[in-house]
């Protein structure tokens, strides 16, 4: 993820700083990319968060055990599982501390399970509702639609909510 992280940088740098000559300080360029980081880290949950749903149904159907509730604990192990892998790389690669401060991992843990809890259930089932049911759009297609909102969405929440950091006080 690491080499990821500097190939991501530096094609950034080479498209911003080079080819249209933006300067290399510029705020928009750190945003953009932890923006392009965190895309990365949801396509990586997304999946993890699908296979682990799909190995949960299967574990329940083998061993013959909630066969009426199977797909509802197997979507919250892929919840609570992938969230806590977003969590994990989004604090290491995408939102790193700031020199001389200081980030409260698991208050930082609680809120993005909150902010994802908040996109990825409330957010999303209001959109669908509406897409669904005021524009007649396919339900197939809806989740894709949402993704739209739910990311740069959760992707504000988590920069400047869940892992804002605070300046250490000086003694």
């Amino acid at each position: 993820m690491e080499r990821l992280g500097k190939l991501i940088h530096g094609i950034i740098r080479f498209i911003f700083c080079d080819l249209l000559k933006m300067r290399e300080d510029a705020p928009f360029l750190k945003g953009f990319e932890q923006f392009i980081k965190f895309g990365i880290v949801g396509v990586s949950n997304t999946i993890l968060s699908y296979v682990l749903y799909l190995l949960s149904i299967f574990t329940f159907q083998k061993l013959g055990i909630f066969s009426e509730i199977d797909y509802l604990l197997a979507q919250v192990i892929g919840f609570v599982l992938s969230v806590l892998w977003s969590f994990y790389w989004n604090n290491k690669y995408v939102f790193d501390r700031e020199e001389n401060s200081e980030r409260n991992l698991l208050q930082a843990l609680a809120k993005t399970y909150a902010s994802y809890a908040f996109t990825g259930l409330i957010l999303n089932s209001v959109l669908s509702v509406i897409w669904v049911e005021v524009f007649q759009l396919s339900k197939l297609i809806v989740p894709v639609i949402n993704l739209f909102f739910n990311v740069p969405i959760n992707f504000l929440l988590n920069k400047f909510w869940a892992f804002h950091s605070k300046a250490k006080e000086s003694k």
